[in-house]
């Protein structure tokens, strides 16, 4: 079975911090990091998010205005050299490309440096050996050769000058990919776009700055194209968590298909998180399910404090047990007129649009769910 580091990819507000603090719960045993590439993504000299662009004061302030891909990669190899597996919660969009644009390799992690402590992810024998540049890697790597740079769409610093990968559609060569054991979280828009939104107005966003709602932001493209490079590529598959794998031949080590629905982690949290951790190699424990400690508020409230006002539930929570009351889910129409009194008809149509593109890619993730 793996025993690679588990990275659960997912979009904003699928209840992906409230999942994370079941996992806080093993502090002897896991290291979690709470999205960690979310500094450079949108802080660092390397970013792709537009949102902080013209603001250089909020990047400077954030304390992360120096960290690129290859700083959170070391971070990550630092937490592991403590003998602790690492568990990783991140927003898929803060490796993958906006607007579908193609991976390319980010520009820190060009030069592969000299063997040595906090070295080890960033060298592999595909990568030519101690100190070899990767700007121009083999033919097997996933970069297209004959294909020039284009033209950036947007505002820099992305797309880098690097050359574009042919199929991974990430800033992390495959090489560094392989090495985590990669999981997926999801939730209907209908609940994750919403939830997103109210984030961007006041009076959560005087403590977010997160202004204005981006619908780039949604997640579930960005989401999609990573869950499908891991599933088409080999990263994870063919057999596919809590569902029939009777016809599916896989190696022993090799990681499942594996979704969460965040509604039915909420409708079943011991009989999905049950399902999950036989799939990551975790024995599950039943006390993982309850967090009410002084230590453990005091611990996830200085995991989440980088970004403020985004997981006010979360670090009030004592517990995830299952809903008491499953309600039929309201029409669209119904919460079409919800969201038009709350947010006015402006907001409540940009919402509607948001939800409708990406309700495809969601029905579409949420086929290989954990079935309980």
């Amino acid at each position: 079975m793996s025993n690679r580091p588990v990275f659960t990819a997912t979009h904003p507000r699928a209840c992906s911090t409230a999942f994370e603090r079941v996992f806080m719960t093993r502090r002897n045993s896991l290291a979690t990091i709470h999205e960690p590439f979310g500094d450079a993504f949108y802080y660092g000299p390397e970013r792709m998010g537009s949102r902080f662009e013209d603001d250089e004061q909020a990047r400077k302030e954030s304390g992360f205005a120096n960290s690129t891909f290859k700083t959170i990669l070391e971070r990550i190899e630092n937490e592991a050299v403590e003998g602790k597996r690492v568990f990783i919660k991140d927003i898929t969009y803060y490796i993958v490309p906006p607007e579908k644009q193609p991976g390319r390799l980010a520009p820190s992690l060009q030069e592969i440096p000299k063997r040595g402590v906090g070295t080890e992810w960033l060298t592999t024998e595909s990568s030519g050996g101690e100190g070899a540049n990767i700007s121009t890697p083999p033919s097997d790597s996933g970069v297209d050769l004959d294909s020039p740079p284009k033209s950036p769409p947007r505002s820099p610093p992305f797309p880098y000058e690097t050359k574009p990968f042919k199929r991974n559609p990430t800033v992390v060569p495959r090489e560094i990919l392989e090495k985590f054991h990669f999981t997926f979280l999801i939730r209907h828009p209908r609940n994750a776009i919403p939830s997103y939104y109210r984030c961007c107005i006041p009076p959560l966003v005087e403590r977010t700055g997160f202004n204005p709602f981006m619908p780039s932001e949604a997640g579930y493209e960005e989401l999609r194209r990573l869950f499908d490079y891991c599933k088409d590529t080999g990263l994870v598959g063919p057999a596919i968590c809590g569902q029939n794998n009777s016809a599916v031949e896989a190696k022993p080590d090799q990681p499942e298909i594996c979704v969460i629905d965040a509604d039915d982690l909420l409708d079943d949290p011991e009989g999905v998180m049950r399902k999950y951790c036989k799939s990551i190699n975790l024995d599950f424990r039943p006390e993982m399910l309850e967090w009410d400690s002084e230590e453990a508020h005091m611990f996830a409230k200085e995991q989440f404090e980088k970004w403020d006002g985004f997981h006010d539930d979360a670090i009030g929570s004592k517990d995830l047990k299952p809903r008491e009351h499953r309600h039929a889910p309201k029409s669209d129409e119904q919460l079409y007129s919800e969201w038009i009194e709350k947010y006015g008809q402006e907001a409540a149509d940009m919402i509607k649009k948001t939800v409708e593109d990406n309700v495809e890619t969601y029905e579409y993730l949420k086929q290989y769910a954990i079935k309980v």
